[in-house]
């Protein structure tokens, strides 16, 4: 559990091993997660700080920081994320199925996580992609 609060609090980078792992380390509600535990504690540290030191009219230091340590770092992070499932759907069956939920990683018929060494339904259960959406 420390690990997991370590990734979340230093935007741990996905990279393409963790398409082997069958619990994924980063998504979209992990990245969330962790701008949500930043900005907390950032909001925090700055507001004591800025009040014990009597620093009220610059505020705005608080906008820089949020931005520099908790946004653009986030930002970076999701668009590596979405070139990781890009990679991913590109290089699996199940990243062709329309079953499969690309934010979480996830089979939603069997509620799992897939990887390139797991498939949950085995291709059982694949359904392609519906390009066109039917009206």
């Amino acid at each position: 559990m420390l690990n997991k609060l370590t990734d979340l609090l230093m935007f741990r980078q996905p990279t393409d091993e963790d398409n082997q792992s069958t619990e994924p380390v980063v998504t979209t509600g992990s990245i969330l997660w962790g701008v949500l535990l930043r900005s907390a504690i950032l909001i925090l540290i700055i507001s004591l700080l800025l009040e014990s030191l009597s620093m009220r009219q610059h505020w705005w230091l608080m906008l820089f920081a949020l931005w520099f340590l908790v946004a653009y770092p986030a930002w970076l992070q999701y668009k590596k994320f979405q070139e990781r499932i890009q990679n991913f759907q590109e290089e699996t069956l199940c990243g062709s199925c329309k079953h499969f939920e690309a934010n979480s990683q996830l089979c939603k018929i069997y509620d799992q996580h897939v990887s390139t060494e797991y498939i949950p339904c085995e291709g059982l259960s694949w359904e392609p992609l519906n390009e066109f959406p039917e009206d």
